[in-house]
């Protein structure tokens, strides 16, 4: 099999090397496909929890249970500050 990567992956890859965790084409694309599977492994592990709160979510906002984008964006911000104290103590 012959593949020919487009310009954009080809820098990806001479990036990747470039870092000298990598010595040569092969070996990043072949963990770019172990990451890859190991993706894929871990949404097939996952599906049935993944379908159940995708569900939850849906009947929350049939509710009218949800954020604004502005408050959803000074939650998250409130949540990485409370981890960063904890980190910290």
């Amino acid at each position: 099999m012959t593949i020919i990567p487009r310009p954009e992956h080809e820098k990806l890859i001479a990036q990747a090397i470039k870092t000298g965790a990598y010595q040569n084409p092969d070996e990043v694309i072949e963990r770019a496909l172990r990451m890859l599977n190991s993706e894929e492994e871990w949404l097939v592990d996952h599906k049935a929890e993944i379908t159940e709160k995708i569900g939850r979510a849906f009947g929350q906002f049939d509710r009218g249970e949800f954020f604004l984008a502005e408050e959803s964006q000074a939650d998250m911000e409130k949540r990485k500050a409370a981890r960063l104290r904890e980190r910290h103590g």
